[in-house]
């Protein structure tokens, strides 16, 4: 790691329901320099194919963050982001570093209500078909892969742990986080209210901001610099 790197602020990406850390790759060079962006790397994707996914986000947290706290390294400041199942899964992180006095400059969520807003209609449990029916609805859209079958064969173990995990999701305590948070929420989400969105002002003793960016629950697949651009915008402010 240079020390252009170090002397950088983190942009810690904790995936969506499915994804891995390829889907923030392209965030590198969007990012122009200004964070070095570090997906969070959870087993059964990718790299970590072979192993077994999490059902839980408070373990999938604890487990991830000795990790994370290797790769950030000494100093490293560090903004959160998280999309969906990331968003929930960022909160515990934050919590988690913080108690071991990492420097987070801000929560970044997006795609989710609250931490104490259960989803009513779920994936979880449903036959093949109508899982994968119900999680287009969810996404607003579906995936290429699953319509082969080697590649759902590999997908669809993690999608439905992504998805019990998230739908089972309970916040690990109900203390609030110390840093500033801000919601992000596709303007025609079918998924995530604006209510919702802004239910994330109770999870901080800092500032709270809301912010919409065009498009559905998935907006942030073609929305990529405008998020960034956000972000930046977001860590400009005042704490």
């Amino acid at each position: 790691m240079t020390r252009e790197d170090r002397d950088r602020t983190v942009l810690l990406c904790a995936p969506f329901a499915g994804a891995g850390p390829s889907f923030f790759h392209p965030w590198r060079a969007l990012s122009a320099g200004r964070w070095r962006v570090v997906p969070v790397e959870l087993p059964g994707r990718e790299r970590r194919i072979l192993e077994t996914p999490y059902r839980n986000v408070a373990e999938a947290a604890r487990n991830a963050v000795d990790d994370i706290v290797a790769d950030l390294g000494e100093g490293a400041r560090t903004v959160l982001f998280g999309h969906s199942l990331g968003a929930v899964l960022a909160y515990e992180l934050v919590h988690l570093l913080s108690a071991r006095d990492v420097s987070v400059d801000r929560l970044v969520v997006s795609g989710s209500p609250g931490p104490w807003t259960q989803r009513e209609r779920r994936a979880t449990g449903l036959p093949e078909e109508e899982f994968l029916a119900r999680v287009e609805e969810f996404a607003g859209f579906r995936h290429e892969a699953l319509d082969h079958p080697e590649m759902r064969e590999l997908i669809l173990p993690v999608l439905r742990a992504d998805c019990e995990m998230h739908e089972n999701y309970v916040p690990s305590t109900d203390e609030p986080v110390p840093v500033p948070i801000c919601s992000i929420r596709g303007g025609s989400d079918g998924l995530v209210g604006a209510e919702q969105a802004q239910e994330w002002r109770k999870a901080t003793t800092g500032g709270f901001s809301y912010a919409e960016l065009p498009g559905d629950h998935m907006y942030l697949v073609d929305r990529a610099r405008e998020v960034l651009d956000l972000i930046e915008l977001e860590c400009a402010r005042e704490r």
